[in-house]
């Protein structure tokens, strides 16, 4: 087997946690467990403050009802030191599927995709792939999603990406299930120019530099539409060769082993 040039690690330094949700339904009690273990005496803070209302066993604390004004961060120390935060949340009711709030793109086979979060009303937005760490979005909510497929191996798994999504001291939790190959659109490709043959334009045409290399063995196919000078009319051609007397051209690629989306046209270029 090819090792896969994908393999990383991630150190989880996220917080605060969000593992302990309340239910509108649900009248029963909620605990809140500090990650740590300290020795000595724990105390818990509600948004700062020293928590006067609820249960405290060691380093547990129980909450026997749960609404809006108890809906926040809770966080447990040691003295002065802040062990780790939990916020207490309610579940988001919202039915919304999943495909509506998070789109996925792969532009190629390599170590990582792209995902965009969709609706703006949500405040925070962390996804998690398998048991790896949170991840949290680069800028707004665009993430960069690393994994560790091989590249050189057929996938048997479906990638499993959960979210979770904050808004009005409420969380959405989603699952997204799929292939990588089913999220694979390669970028637009390169037009690196064209030569006269007798009746034909050979266009010669270079996959995108984001694209999976040796491009012997990641191969794209091309479609070219092309504009002819004498009547205007649009044509294309799957093949390299397209008629001589055009007055532009535009290109795109797909993988053709999985069928895959298919890229942006690039801009036209002008034939003289």
């Amino acid at each position: 087997p090819i090792t896969s040039p994908c393999s990383f690690s991630l150190s989880c330094v996220h917080e605060p946690t969000l593992k302990a949700l309340a239910n509108r339904n649900d009248p029963g009690p909620i605990t809140l467990t500090c990650d740590a273990k300290p020795e000595g005496n724990v105390t818990w803070r509600f948004e700062g403050e020293e928590v006067e209302e609820g249960d405290t066993r060691g380093s547990t604390l129980i909450l026997s009802e749960v609404d809006a004004p108890v809906l926040g961060e809770y966080s447990c120390w040691n003295g002065h030191r802040r062990l780790s935060s939990t916020y207490l949340l309610l579940e988001d009711e919202d039915e919304v599927k999943i495909d509506s709030l998070l789109s996925c793109r792969a532009t190629s086979y390599d170590c990582n995709f792209h995902c965009r979060w969709n609706n703006v009303e949500f405040t925070t937005v962390r996804l998690g792939l398998g048991q790896s760490c949170p991840i949290v979005p680069d800028c707004g909510f665009n993430f960069t999603i690393p994994h560790s497929l091989s590249p050189y191996e057929e996938e048997s798994t479906m990638l499993e990406l959960t979210a979770e999504a904050i808004r009005n001291l409420s969380v959405l939790r989603r699952t997204k299930r799929f292939y990588l190959r089913d999220i694979v659109k390669p970028d637009s490709p390169q037009i690196v120019g064209y030569q006269e043959q007798e009746q034909h334009l050979k266009v010669t045409i270079e996959p995108p530099s984001s694209w999976s290399r040796p491009h012997s063995f990641f191969v794209l196919e091309h479609e070219i539409e092309y504009v002819l000078k004498d009547n205007g009319k649009t044509g294309r051609s799957s093949s390299s060769l397209i008629p001589k007397r055009i007055s532009k051209l535009r290109v795109r690629s797909r993988d053709p082993f999985v069928v895959s989306a298919w890229s942006h046209w690039t801009s036209w270029k002008k034939v003289v």
